[in-house]
């Protein structure tokens, strides 16, 4: 479906650097969104490969003929630019919702499958008009929820790293969530939701393109490691959390309880870059208590240009 719909394959297509791939896949897979990860490159990002417009004409049968019939319309594509996409033009933001029928939480794996896949629809119903309407890609996102060890398409998943997207699919990693213990951080609902809206974030990234266009940046600064790299990095987690904030804004209106969009907000403004972490690649939690706040009171994808945000913004 991922391939149908942004009309590729999933590997790193950069043309001529093609032969460094391999190495490059290695440092690009994603750790996740948490406080608790200090490793966390960007995604391995899908290529776009168009297929040329085809035209049908009739037989010349006379003198006269019959006009040839127009080219095949060309699906919506993704745009592959930073400060300048023109998804973050003023115009574009989540639909509000009249409800969102969740389920009591169960902070199982089973549990937490139930209640993100009862909010996914939600949060989709949400940002597909606002792609539409850019005559941008849209997919439904693939939700996975990881209890043991496992492959994905951007490297190794184990169940007690935090939750990361790659390439249309979330991996969920339940286990982690559930042990998170200290009294900043009790488990609620609000979290799972914040959670589950950043990730969303990156979804919209990817059917975008800025997700690729952060990967080809990285790649053109020395690597997602290098001091270029980790400010395109720290730019691109805090959109995904901008962009959280913005879903998090319809369901607000009287969709679900308040009480779990202010513990959602709260957590994913607890979460970063905190000063023991020796990599800065996600920002400072002030930060991206800022972004999410952004996110949440405009509600409008121009409010997260985070690419265009001076240093201080994005450290």
């Amino acid at each position: 479906m991922i391939a149908l719909i942004l009309g590729g394959v999933v590997v790193l297509g950069l043309g001529a650097v093609g032969v460094f791939a391999a190495t490059l896949n290695k440092k690009v897979e994603d750790a996740g969104y948490s406080n608790y990860t200090t490793y966390s490159p960007t995604f391995t990002l899908p290529t776009t490969t168009d297929a040329p417009a085809t035209t049908s004409s009739a037989p010349r049968a006379s003198a006269s003929r019959t006009p040839s019939a127009p080219a095949t319309p060309a699906g919506p594509k993704a745009v592959y630019a930073l400060a300048d996409h023109p998804f973050l033009k003023p115009g574009f933001g989540a639909n509000k919702l009249s409800g969102c029928a969740l389920p009591a939480m169960d902070y199982s794996p089973a549990g937490q499958d139930r209640f993100l896949r009862a909010a996914l629809p939600c949060i989709e119903s949400m940002w597909k008009p606002a792609l539409n309407a850019a005559n941008l890609p849209y997919q439904p996102v693939e939700l996975h929820v990881i209890t043991e060890t496992a492959q994905y398409p951007c490297g190794t998943v184990r169940p007690d790293q935090t939750a990361r997207y790659c390439q249309g699919g979330i991996y969920w990693t339940a286990n982690a969530y559930a042990a998170e213990r200290n009294p900043s951080n009790p488990n609620h609902p609000g979290k799972y939701l914040g959670q589950l809206a950043h990730e969303y974030g990156h979804h919209i990234q990817w059917l975008t393109g800025m997700l690729k266009a952060s990967d080809r940046a990285q790649y053109d600064a020395g690597g997602w490691d290098t001091p270029k790299g980790l400010d395109l990095n720290r730019r691109m987690e805090l959109q995904a959390t901008c962009f959280g904030g913005m879903s998090l804004a319809p369901l607000s209106h009287g969709a679900i309880p308040i009480e779990v969009i202010r513990v959602a907000l709260t957590d994913a403004g607890s979460r970063g870059d905190y000063d023991i972490y020796p990599t800065k690649d996600h920002g400072t939690p002030q930060n991206n208590a800022t972004w999410v706040d952004r996110g949440y009171k405009s509600n409008k994808a121009s409010d997260c240009n985070t690419w265009a945000a001076d240093p201080g913004a994005v450290s």
